[in-house]
């Protein structure tokens, strides 16, 4: 842990609601500084972790039995999109971003994500 002196504790909370064989049949999340008094309702989660000790990614890709090949496709591009935004500012590399969002841009071509008269 840092060094810094930590003023407060923020939650994060996944609530993830399972069938008897263990599959997502839905999912809740709460955040203690989110906009929301109640558990909001998700069809899909994707948390991306950075392992310091181990150097390396870990990961929980969750998605409810109800969450379509569609919304999926959706959820994925915009997913990449935001990933590209947050590499952007976590290390001002513009030009690293910009490969992440032209793939992801490609990405969204192959899984139909945008309306037939997109251009590309």
């Amino acid at each position: 842990m840092s060094s810094e002196e930590i003023t407060r504790t923020s939650t994060i909370r996944f609530d993830v609601h399972l069938d008897k064989e263990n599959l997502p049949v839905s999912i809740d999340w709460a955040a203690d500084d989110g906009e929301f008094n109640e558990p909001q309702a998700a069809k899909a989660i994707m948390v991306g972790l950075w392992d310091g000790l181990q150097k390396e990614a870990m990961r929980i890709d969750l998605w409810t039995k109800e969450m379509s090949i569609e919304e999926m496709s959706q959820f994925t591009f915009q997913y990449l999109m935001t990933m590209a935004d947050s590499f952007e500012r976590a290390t001002g590399n513009s030009e690293a971003a910009n490969i992440i969002r032209e793939a992801s841009h490609d990405f969204g071509h192959k899984a139909d994500v945008f309306g037939p008269d997109h251009q590309h």
